[in-house]
């Protein structure tokens, strides 16, 4: 379960030795997808989360981490990440603009939503974590930046990640199982069909998933989750600039 998280932060030095910014989601999701599926094809959905959560706060480290030591070249691998900096930079800096705007951060938010549920539904997970993997990115090396700036950097690494943006990344793992598991389930069922027992054998499963229970409480649980993303965003994010700004220095 833990595998992913240990695995990510090699993704990222990999894409940073390669200069891709392509290479970066691409090589995070290769860590942590073939684990995810396989804790969803046994049932253990509850795992699955714990990994992909884990495997996002390493992933989201790491990036950090290297954005502090070399910022340019972080950013040269990560998609988004200096347009995201320098827009937070400014609404530090003024105190307003996407942020704090709910007329302009909630359609953001609702086109991240749908095109994260579209990937995930048709890719049973896999190109969802890969948005997944862009969206923590450039988050990341936004935050790895403001800590490097050198103005406050604990204040820079504690608070550079707002309350509602990490509701957002559960709500999104929670979202992203639970539309992983239909197409899964169709692919094993398919797969055990076409590979049956020989004949006059009876087919056996040592270990069976449990049963497959309803997913509903998972939606609820993600709807309550980025409707409080987005009540505190607006509620919030105007206080959290001004937490912020003595980490860009004078």
């Amino acid at each position: 379960m833990i595998l992913p998280a240990l695995l990510a932060p090699g993704a990222v030095l990999l894409a940073r030795a390669a200069g891709s910014p392509i290479l970066l989601p691409v090589l995070a999701t290769l860590t942590v997808y073939p684990m995810l599926a396989a804790l969803l094809v046994r049932g253990r959905r509850r795992s699955a989360a714990v990994a992909a959560l884990l495997w996002a706060a390493s992933l989201s480290a790491s990036i950090v981490a290297c954005a502090i030591r070399d910022p340019g070249g972080t950013g040269a691998v990560v998609l988004h990440g200096t347009a995201y900096r320098d827009e937070m930079f400014a609404f530090i800096r003024s105190g307003s603009g996407t942020e704090s705007d709910p007329r302009r951060f909630l359609p953001q938010h609702l086109l991240h939503l749908v095109v994260f549920c579209i990937l995930a539904a048709c890719s049973a997970g896999l190109l969802g974590i890969a948005l997944g993997a862009i969206l923590v990115g450039y988050m990341s090396y936004y935050v790895g930046c403001l800590a490097a700036s050198g103005g406050a950097p604990a204040i820079a690494l504690c608070l550079g990640w707002p309350p509602w943006a990490i509701l957002r990344v559960v709500a999104f793992v929670l979202l992203g199982i639970a539309l992983s598991d239909p197409l899964l389930m169709a692919v094993r069922r398919r797969f055990r069909g076409s590979s049956g027992p020989p004949p006059g054998l009876t087919a056996v499963e040592p270990h069976p998933p449990p049963a497959r229970r309803p997913w509903r409480a998972w939606y609820m649980a993600a709807a309550l989750l980025l409707a409080a993303d987005a009540g505190l965003k607006f509620t919030l994010a105007p206080t959290w600039a001004d937490l912020l700004r003595p980490c860009l220095g004078p």
